[in-house]
């Protein structure tokens, strides 16, 4: 059956459906939506059997409905219409959300329902939720749908559904319905508004006079107490704001008058307005936190929750100095944790737009990483083991194929490569680290296929070792008792000294020197070379510019090839 993907942007959740359809043998396609002719053109070149909108901001065009199944994924509850579904559950504080999948209807969100699926909400951003919670219960609903479908089956009128309790329609959240009164909110009420719209579209609010959007809130606990709405404090990238109650840190801000209007640390952005301010020692006990080391018996783990998984300069550079302290500890596995949303997504793209020089700061950025790859790899005191709840894009893949060993959460997407920002080479020694793993061919065919990858083909070529099915929540407990496992094996000492071996051989037959070498060679020209079509891809990246075509890598319908073989498929 073919199943065509129709979506604003190719997110988290349309990659995991493109992902697992696939593995369930659909012939997959996907189309983002540009205009009305563009989506009609799609469904006439692929002729699918069923479509399906996972992300989708604007409505199907009538010509598609009226002569094709057509089904959208809505993360609302059942009867919930509109487009600020988890918008206004978190503001609300419901306890308990879901997702249903709906037949496309002319009136946005009125068609019968094929499935419907709920889950307890968490306390945590928008983004978190909608990664997580909302792409296990979608998933679950599409996998419903498209069963329902296939057995001949139709939808029902949501009056119909046995629920718990109905939604109703509600306009799209305004600015004004997020507004912070930093007179009269407690710190709770600060941190339900802001987590509520990130990481889109930040929360609406002025700081030294200029206009800004707020993301990244955290409770700042035990700060003098200060003016509510008073900027009183630093903490690394955060601005610490006094409330009713207490305080809160801004991790991040986007200035939208100024020649950066997209999102940087929030005392990077301010640095001139900040810099007679206190300062507290990042990742100290009161401080804003993005890497901390805990123990546990002959186990350390490293946790490195950087916000959206970006790893610039500073923090590769922290995180490589935070590594070499946790590899002194008497330990025998150390087990790198990442973040729960994001083990890593590698360069800080962010960071090198608003750099002096894209090109220094991209160089200086790779080269930091690089340091710690190599720091992983070189490791022959302990067994170390990298721990991937949340997903990884880029160089963060490779960073993670740096260890001994890599374990992965049920549902992790992996999108290993990096060519889809402007040819970009990539480093991360990875030329040595994907044909030792996974051999030539399988390398050769990660990083040009562009596409993403699930968890299960990754264990099955040999890009991570194992998959640990499960919750999310439970995930970290899971790697604890196996690695405390592993750290008791009476064959860990062998299992160190084959390690040592093979490393010895490896470096003796190609030094890690020289690769490195070649990679940054490479990556000179990317950045530095004539040229330009990484600067052009990361600007757009980074500037949220709309892609006005689908690349053939996952629009199979566009590729030529596909086509004549579609046509004489047809004709046979």
């Amino acid at each position: 059956m073919r199943i065509l993907l129709l979506l604003t942007s190719f997110n988290a959740l349309s990659q995991r459906l493109f992902v697992e359809l696939g593995e369930r043998g659909y012939e997959v396609s996907v189309e983002i939506d540009v205009n009305d002719a563009r989506t009609i053109e799609a469904v006439d070149l692929f002729q699918p059997d069923l479509v399906i909108a996972p992300f989708l901001k604007r409505a199907i065009p009538a010509e598609v409905i009226e002569n094709q199944v057509c089904m959208i994924v809505h993360p609302g509850i059942v009867g919930d219409r509109g487009p600020s579904a988890l918008d206004w559950a978190m503001m609300d504080g419901e306890p308990e959300w879901g997702v249903t999948v709906l037949q496309a209807a002319r009136e946005l969100d009125a068609g019968p329902v094929w499935a419907s699926a709920s889950f307890p909400m968490r306390r945590s951003t928008k983004s978190s939720l909608y990664r997580n919670e909302v792409t296990e219960a979608a998933v679950a609903s599409v996998f419903e749908a498209v069963d329902r479908f296939q057995a001949g089956g139709r939808p029902v009128a949501a009056e119909e559904v046995a629920v718990k309790r109905r939604g109703r329609r509600r306009d799209g959240i305004r600015q004004a319905d997020r507004e912070i009164d930093w007179q009269a909110d407690a710190t709770e009420t600060v941190l339900r508004k802001i987590a509520a719209a990130d990481g889109v579209p930040g929360v609406r609010d002025t700081l030294f006079g200029e206009a800004v959007f707020l993301f990244d809130a955290r409770e700042a606990a035990g700060l003098p107490r200060a003016d509510p709405g008073a900027a009183t404090t630093t903490s690394g990238p955060a601005i610490a704001r006094a409330t009713t109650d207490g305080a809160v840190w801004i991790g991040r801000v986007r200035r939208s008058a100024s020649q950066q209007p997209f999102k940087l640390p929030a005392s990077l952005a301010f640095a001139a307005e900040v810099r007679d301010l206190p300062e507290i020692a990042l990742n100290s006990s009161q401080g804003y936190r993005d890497i901390f080391y805990e123990e546990d018996g002959a186990v350390g783990f490293l946790h490195f929750p950087f916000y959206n998984g970006a790893m610039g300069t500073d923090a590769c550079k922290r995180l490589h100095q935070a590594y070499r302290d946790a590899v002194q500890r008497p330990t025998k596995v150390l087990v790198l944790c990442g973040g729960q949303e994001f083990w890593s997504n590698g360069l800080d793209l962010n960071l090198i737009e608003a750099a002096t020089s894209a090109a220094d700061e991209s160089f200086a950025n790779i080269c930091a990483i690089d340091d710690l790859s190599e720091a992983i790899i070189r490791t022959q005191s302990h067994i170390t083991i990298a721990a991937l709840s949340g997903n990884a894009g880029a160089g963060g893949v490779f960073l993670a194929r740096a260890a001994d060993q890599v374990w992965l959460r049920s549902g992790v997407i992996l999108n290993p490569h990096y060519k889809d920002m402007g040819n970009l080479y990539g480093s991360e020694l990875w030329t040595y680290l994907l044909p030792r793993h996974c051999g030539a061919e399988n390398a050769r065919r990660i990083v040009g296929a562009r596409l993403p990858m699930g968890a299960r083909e990754a264990v099955d070529i040999g890009l991570a070792d194992r998959l640990l099915s499960g919750a999310r929540d439970g995930f970290l407990a899971d790697i604890r008792a196996l690695t405390a496992a592993l750290a008791d094996d009476a064959g860990f000492s062998q299992m160190l000294a084959q390690k040592k071996v093979r490393r010895a051989a490896d470096e003796a037959q190609k030094p890690l020197s020289a690769y490195r070498e070649e990679e940054l060679a490479r990556m000179r020209r990317n950045f530095y070379g004539f040229d330009p079509s990484y600067h052009v891809a990361r600007h757009n990246f980074v500037h949220k510019v709309p892609k006005s075509r689908t690349p053939v890598t996952v629009a199979r319908h566009r590729d030529l090839a596909w086509q004549a073989g579609s046509a004489g498929r047809r004709k046979a």
